[in-house]
């Protein structure tokens, strides 16, 4: 049975009974909340493990509540909405969230989604350095704490796991679907466009000059590769 506590934001009440109904019956403890005001009025009272967040809200909006939600929480967020551009869907990682699932679907297909925002790569001492100390860079990854240039940077869970992946197998160009399938799971492999959001994210918190990147640079065509100094 499922243990963990799923937050509904959504403005259809019929939505929110579904959600309720099926989530619910596979053990999920489900939450509700009408608008996006709703929701962040309440998060830190509900602390929720998940959030399910309809992009086409009234008043504040799926955009703006994902962006605020994210500002003061590294709950998950899956994104639910009937657009489907690929520009829709950076705009949503770019605000925050983890994940992206067009309506209608499937509720396998969803349980899939929350099954892996929800996972986490397993961490090992044995895999690649515990500490990394790279000039104005520090990683201490048992500790899960980064700092540039003495100051702590904020990760969410799933930039953290990307990072750790990326340094696990550093110096060595990684696949895009090698990536996507560790970090997110074995259902993902084609959501190039998740990597590019996430890693320029990466890129604005731990470079020193994010435009000319040290750390992580692209590949073209096949991935991301760490740099990490021989003498490190």
């Amino acid at each position: 049975m499922n243990t963990a506590t799923i937050l509904v934001i959504d403005d259809e009440p019929q939505l929110r009974r579904a959600m309720k109904a099926t989530l619910s019956g596979i053990g999920y403890t489900v939450l509700e909340a009408k608008s996006g005001e709703e929701a962040l009025n309440q998060l830190d009272q509900l602390k929720p493990d998940l959030i399910l967040l309809d992009l086409n809200m009234p008043g504040i909006g799926g955009l703006e509540t994902c962006r605020a939600i994210r500002d003061r929480s590294d709950t998950p967020i899956i994104i639910l909405s009937v657009r489907n551009t690929e520009t829709d869907k950076v705009h949503a990682l770019d605000a925050g969230a983890d994940d992206y699932v067009t309506k209608p679907f499937g509720i396998q297909e969803l349980l899939a989604r929350i099954r892996a925002a929800m996972r986490r790569v397993a961490s090992s001492s044995e895999d690649g350095p515990t500490v990394v100390n790279a000039g104005e860079l520090l990683i201490d990854f048992q500790m899960r704490c980064v700092r540039l240039s003495d100051k702590t940077v904020r990760l969410t869970p799933k930039e953290f796991d990307l990072l750790h992946f990326l340094v696990i197998n550093a110096n060595k160009a990684v696949p895009h679907r090698k990536l996507l399938q560790t970090v997110w799971g074995p259902d993902y492999g084609d959501e190039v466009e998740y990597l590019r959001v996430f890693i320029n994210s990466l890129r604005k918190k731990i470079e020193p000059q994010p435009s000319k990147p040290r750390f992580l640079v692209t590949e073209p065509w096949i991935g991301y590769r760490f740099v990490l100094p021989l003498d490190t």
